[in-house]
């Protein structure tokens, strides 16, 4: 019998197909290709190419270098062909019914590693807490420009399709003029639970699950790692914190060692038990809060939302009904892929 899950936080219903249900072991990343990584030669973001890519914006460095030269450990540059450019005037524009808005803003490329390494999962917990970092300063600087409402970090590990030629760790942060829409639909339901409970949704979901347990992946001091719910996607996860703060960047602070160790174990799970499909990650965080516009009327995001990573495994494809309806088809219910995922040995 098929079941609809609404999602508590924007109400959307999600169909989890029991009648497709497929083992958890038999997913198979359904866009991935033979490629052999091992056999490929290294790439512009290797450590020794950096005059292959723009200038660095942003650098961890192992003691003294140089900047745009070897001795980095993580490295931000522009994006070549960027969606969000820094140099363009922000300039609304009304045409009747139609608004428009030059694309200002900043899209950035985070080089993880210096190494020739593809997946996230294969990094040491050291590397990927100076990732966190890095996410962490660029945010923060992004920040200061007043025009600029928000800020994604976000990683597509996709080499068999659209990153097919960039077999190598890296990750993006996207500042925007406007809070995306999918943040958007987080923070209107967030604020309505609040204003009816007087408590963060989040934190009533991670006091749940951690009650109920049989959605949960990972744990630790600091971190959740759950399959959500009402799960979009076979496999899909949440690592939510287990303080309450609405901005990632403040609220990780003294806790990124411990985001890199349940995120670390979280793609590694994925990874060795569903054959290293490929996969999203978003990091939703508040908005920057201004004294003027849209975000100043956000009076309570403080206590009433709350920054979380999403992961989003790519094996199955959205097709028309779901596109057409706003609905979302699991074929696994998520305690099952909990279940599974718990039980892969790391």
């Amino acid at each position: 019998m098929q079941e609809l899950r609404k999602d508590p936080i924007i109400g959307r219903w999600v169909i989890m197909a029991t009648g497709r249900a497929r083992r958890p072991g038999t997913f198979i990343a359904s866009d991935k290709s033979s490629l052999d990584l091992k056999s490929l030669k290294k790439c512009q973001f290797c450590e020794d190419h950096e005059k292959e890519t723009p200038k660095e914006i942003f650098a961890i460095r192992k003691g003294i270098s140089k900047a745009n030269a070897p001795g980095w450990q993580v490295r931000v540059i522009a994006d070549k062909t960027p969606i969000f450019e820094t140099h363009v005037k922000l300039s609304p524009e009304m045409n009747g019914l139609y608004e428009v808005l030059q694309a200002h803003g900043a899209h950035e490329i985070v080089d993880e590693t210096p190494e020739h390494i593809a997946n996230m999962a294969d990094l040491d917990v050291k590397q990927i807490k100076l990732v966190i970092e890095t996410y962490v300063e660029r945010i923060h600087d992004l920040e200061k420009d007043t025009s600029l409402c928000y800020a994604l970090a976000h990683k597509n590990y996709n080499w068999s399709r659209d990153n097919q030629n960039i077999p190598h760790a890296h990750s993006q942060i996207i500042a925007t003029p406007v809070i995306p829409m999918r943040v958007r639909e987080e923070l209107r339901g967030a604020k309505k639970y609040y204003a009816y409970h007087e408590r963060c949704i989040f934190c009533d979901l991670i006091k749940q699950e951690s009650n109920d347990r049989s959605r949960i992946v990972a744990e630790n001091d600091h971190f959740l790692a759950l399959v959500p719910f009402a799960s979009r996607f076979p496999f899909e996860m949440w690592i939510l914190p287990k303080k309450h703060h609405a901005h990632f960047a403040k609220g990780v602070t003294g806790r990124e060692q411990d985001l890199a160790k349940i995120l670390k174990e979280a793609l590694l799970r994925l990874k060795l038990g569903v054959s290293d499909p490929a996969y999203h990650y978003v990091i939703h965080t508040a908005p920057f809060i201004r004294k003027t516009g849209e975000t100043a009327s956000f009076t309570t995001i403080e206590e009433d939302y709350h920054w979380h990573v999403e992961i989003i495994p790519r094996l199955t494809h959205t097709a028309g009904f779901e596109k057409g309806t706003g609905f979302y088809i699991c074929p696994i219910p998520p305690e099952d892929a909990a279940g599974y995922l718990r039980g892969v040995e790391i």
